[in-house]
C-alpha cells in the first residue's frame, strides 16, 4: 500500500509539531516561574538594605577584579629579594 503523503510533507509536519511542543513547554515554564512567587524583587527589603546589598556587590566585584589583575601581572607573589647585602 502506498502512502498518500509525500516524505517532504511529513517532515514539514514534524518540524511544525516540534516547534509547537517547544513553544508550549517554554510558555509553561515561564508561567510556572511567574506564578511560583519567584521574582527579582526581595519582599520586605527596605531601600537602605537594597543600597547596602548593591554597594557590597560592587565592592566585592572590584576586589575580585583587582585580585585577578594582580595575579595576571604577577604582583600577588612575595618578593624573593633580600634586604641583606651579598658579598
Amino acid at each position: 500500500m502506498k502512502s498518500a503523503m509525500a516524505v517532504e510533507d511529513r517532515e514539514k509536519q514534524h518540524r511544525g509539531r516540534s516547534l509547537c511542543v517547544f513553544s508550549l513547554a517554554l510558555v509553561l515554564c515561564v508561567l510556572t516561574f511567574v506564578s511560583s512567587g519567584c521574582s527579582w524583587q526581595h519582599p520586605g527589603e527596605t531601600v537602605a538594605e537594597v543600597n547596602q546589598r548593591h554597594d557590597r556587590k560592587v565592592r566585592l566585584d572590584n576586589q575580585m577584579l583587582l585580585s585577578d589583575l594582580d595575579r595576571a601581572l604577577l604582583l600577588d607573589r612575595p618578593s624573593r629579594l633580600t634586604d641583606k647585602r651579598l658579598p
